[in-house]
């Protein structure tokens, strides 16, 4: 393990590494010097269990393994138990050099910390420098901090200008000691007092600059455990379930049952086709539009079981879509080429319409911040009103179809519609610039996610696209096997992190 031979009777062994590091979290100093080595520590006459690889594969080392526990306990505070699990394993966490190296960057012994560094079997020269030149440079500060003036320019002269390296740094040094107003600039930014890091700072600046045979990195254990949990999760097929309830005790795998499959309840309200529907962002309510001409508000109780809130009664026309205000406590309903009305949830009373003159109004939408609405118009532009239905701003042009979906992204920059059959428009309001996605085939609607990375297109053909919509716009996936013939037929995202794509078909499955 790159450290020096051990002499050091097994009796200390206990003693020293249970208060090996208690100056690493507040930059204290260790009240015992650890001197000597230890590397060949008494250990236990050999076993079986003693092999030099671990587990049914043979990949794992036992001295790394064991290694890697100790730090784990080490780090935990339970630095009895590493004591007893390097004395009865034979295997230090860390060699005796390293261990002595450690205590004089912590007790300020910064030349004879210099030295030991080129004692602990560091192959590579430029790490050795690059170690070396932090901690000259604490030095440096220090002595600076002291008013030792002459001291930290021959520090800075003789022993950190020597190693050739980072001259940009010693320049910045070098200004600290014609101004200490410079000085306090150039030092760390991270410190407690003026310039000058706290020792233990420095500690895991160094240890992060070791290779970890030398050194074994903080949270090694954590980091392989939450890597091993990470791929069990990706590898999931069905994976619909919060981290929180992964365990370490069992594999992660979910069911089949983690994916709605059940008819749980079957809301009868409408007199006529239920063209639109859309959960509240609270997951309280949902709302339904029909060609009978009204919207209703549902509201799901505590056992997930829907019933009827208020009937939205007032459209002369058919409801084609619906849309719920960012705090869940409005709701927009638009009429099928007419008009768009605003509804209190609580009172189910109608607080706004909003209308055109002569045109007919055929989606809507609400701005993220919940102060404006926007809604397609039938001569193909865009309207964005103020809420006491003031016409703030509308975009005119080939915009947005007769019967068009309408988004708006969560920042509240880009405007999603369709403005030709086959072509989908991605409108940036601030930089007034344009994007498009062309499709082969009719678009019949599209769906984002809550992200605003990707796109759900439905087309003519009987397929839906994936669309990344992140900076270029790119075609993912694919998605066949639902029937289509007469009806519009809605894709959406669903599931934790929304990972599945679901979508509805002519042959009453999902």
């Amino acid at each position: 393990m790159g450290g020096v031979e051990d002499d050091e009777p097994a009796s200390k062994r206990l003693k020293l590494a249970s208060g090996r590091l208690t100056g690493l979290s507040n930059g204290s100093s260790l009240t015992e010097s650890i001197v000597g080595s230890r590397d060949l520590m008494a250990r236990p006459p050999q076993s079986e269990g003693d092999k030099e690889v671990l587990g049914s594969k043979g990949v794992i080392k036992r001295v790394e393994f064991v290694r890697i526990i100790a730090k784990a306990l080490h780090s935990l505070g339970y630095k009895k138990s590493c004591a007893h699990l390097e004395e009865e394993s034979g295997i230090p966490l860390h060699s005796s050099a390293v261990d002595l190296f450690m205590q004089q960057v912590l007790n300020g012994n910064w030349d004879e910390s210099v030295v030991t560094l080129h004692n602990i079997g560091l192959k590579d020269e430029n790490i050795v420098k690059s170690a070396s030149f932090l901690i000259l440079e604490q030095k440096f500060f220090e002595l600076l901090d002291g008013d030792n003036i002459v001291d930290a320019l021959k520090t800075l002269r003789t022993e950190i200008a020597p190693l050739c390296i980072n001259n940009g740094r010693i320049c910045e040094l070098s200004s600290c000691i014609i101004s200490s107003t410079r000085c306090d600039s150039v030092g760390s930014s991270n410190q407690d007092n003026g310039r000058i890091k706290p020792r233990s700072k420095l500690l895991e600046e160094l240890q992060k600059l070791l290779p970890p045979t030398v050194i074994i990195p903080e949270s090694r254990l954590e980091h392989l455990v939450e890597q091993a949990l990470t791929l069990q999760r990706d590898a999931c097929f069905f994976h619909n379930s919060l981290d929180k309830e992964m365990s370490l005790y069992s594999d992660h795998q979910c069911g089949r049952d983690q994916i709605p499959s059940r008819i749980l309840q079957i809301l009868e309200a409408h007199s006529d086709e239920v063209w639109f529907l859309q959960f509240s962002h609270n997951g309280k309510y949902l709302a339904s539009s029909s060609n009978d001409r009204s919207a209703i508000i549902w509201e799901i109780d505590v056992n997930g079981g829907v019933s009827l809130k208020h009937r939205l009664s007032g459209h002369q026309k058919p409801v084609s879509s619906v849309s719920w205000s960012p705090n869940d406590h409005q709701l927009l309903t638009c009429g099928m080429e007419e008009v768009v009305r605003r509804w209190d949830v609580s009172s189910g009373e109608c607080l706004q319409v909003y209308e055109k003159v002569g045109l007919g109004l055929v989606s809507c939408g609400w701005f993220p911040d919940g102060k404006w609405i926007f809604s397609g118009i039938n001569d193909k532009s865009i309207c964005m009103w103020e809420l006491d239905g003031k016409e703030v701003e509308c975009w005119k042009g080939q915009k947005t179809l007769k019967i068009s979906d309408l988004e708006i992204t969560s920042d509240g920059k880009q405007i999603i519609s369709m403005c030709r059959p086959t072509a989908i428009l991605l409108l940036d309001r601030e930089a007034k610039a344009e994007r498009v996605i062309e499709e082969d085939q009719t678009i019949t609607s599209f769906s984002l996610s809550r992200d605003n990375r990707f796109l759900l297109v439905n087309l003519l053909n009987q397929e839906i696209h994936l669309w990344s919509i992140d900076g270029n716009i790119r075609l993912v996936a694919k998605y066949k096997g639902h029937r289509r013939t007469r009806f519009v037929i809605r894709s959406c995202f669903g599931g934790l992190e929304q990972a599945f794509i679901a979508c509805g078909s002519e042959d009453s499955q999902v």
